[in-house]
């Protein structure tokens, strides 16, 4: 399905669903979340309307380094990548998850200011933001050949393998892979290789391991945003499933561990009490002091996301630090 733009036309690959599949399927994630033990619900729910607006205010948080730190690191290395992508001649620039592209708009800036041979093919499950990134690209950058993707990553990628038979240069930045659990992320990084070919190249953002007061701060900020961000799901099942959960009977609480690698964000009940969601029809019971697990975290050392890579079949072309070393955006090569 293409979806017209002001550039090129949107390849629409999304699967469309009413607001009563997307209730459903929300409704059954939330009964299945919990009635486990421990309870658990998943951080892709977080993103209503006014959870993006509130993530927006994490990453403008002076805790919330991740951001900064890989603009900051693609400022410093841009030119080095810029001469590493286009070695191989002409090639597709692929951006997974692109959203407003912020990071890879310095990229596009360096690759046109040396002057390489290459189109940009943006992919996002959001239709809007990729039609808002077109737009925008069409003012910035004129002469760029854009074809914005609107997918799921891996149903994106197999329709890149099957229509654009050139080289291709994969990014998957903002330590996104961080979200997954290690056999997911390992597993998600193995599709993707699978649907590249020997040569192809692949920019994985990391977010590194580092002083524990410092992981610990960026998701628990002084100032309650990440609270809130985290609180807003529970929000949202109240407006959207007719749930009536008290916010007030519930805290925000982080927690890092400093030899797993993984940062975790629970949603902590403060009484025993008893939740009813109309969707479901059914009451939920919680201890006081229970918790929910809503996001995991992941961080990695340069070794252990070497591995990673080199188990989904590629191997290390080059890593690159920010100046702290505390994030890397790592170069593979398909083999």
């Amino acid at each position: 399905m293409l979806l017209q733009s002001t550039t090129n036309p949107l390849i629409d690959l999304s699967r469309k669903t009413n607001g009563t599949q997307d209730r459903a399927e929300f409704a059954k994630h939330v009964a299945d979340g919990l009635s486990q033990h421990p309870k658990k619900l998943s951080s892709r729910y977080f993103y209503d309307a006014k959870g993006s607006k509130l993530f927006q205010q994490i990453m403008d948080l002076p805790e919330y380094y991740l951001t900064r730190a890989e603009y900051s690191l693609m400022q410093r290395h841009r030119s080095a990548m810029v001469r590493a992508f286009a070695a191989g001649g002409f090639f597709h620039l692929v951006d997974l998850g692109a959203g407003d592209a912020l990071k890879t708009k310095l990229l596009l800036q360096e690759l046109e200011r040396q002057q390489k041979p290459f189109d940009y093919v943006p992919m996002d499950i959001s239709g809007s933001a990729m039609q808002e990134l077109s737009k925008d690209l069409q003012q910035a950058h004129p002469d760029l050949h854009v074809q914005a993707v609107v997918a799921e990553y891996i149903t994106g990628l197999q329709w890149l393998e099957q229509h654009l038979t050139e080289r291709k240069v994969v990014l998957f930045l903002g330590s996104n892979i961080g979200n997954f659990e290690r056999e997911e992320g390992l597993e998600f990084i193995s599709q993707i290789r699978r649907h590249l070919q020997p040569g192809d190249l692949f920019l994985l953002g990391v977010d590194l391991t580092k002083d524990p007061d410092i992981i610990l701060a960026a998701y628990n900020d002084a100032s309650g945003v990440t609270a809130a961000f985290n609180l807003n799901l529970l929000e949202r099942i109240n407006r959207e499933l007719g749930g009536n959960f008290d916010l007030d009977d519930f805290k925000h609480f982080a927690l890092y561990d400093p030899q797993l690698g993984v940062m975790k964000s629970f949603l902590v009940s403060q009484c025993e009490q008893e939740v009813y969601l109309e969707a479901n029809q059914a009451r939920y019971s919680f201890a006081a002091w229970e918790a929910i697990h809503t996001e995991s975290s992941h961080k990695y050392t340069l070794p252990q996301a070497t591995e990673m890579g080199r188990s989904a079949g590629f191997e290390l072309v080059t890593s690159y630090l920010d100046e702290k070393g505390g994030f890397a955006d790592m170069l593979f090569k398909a083999i």
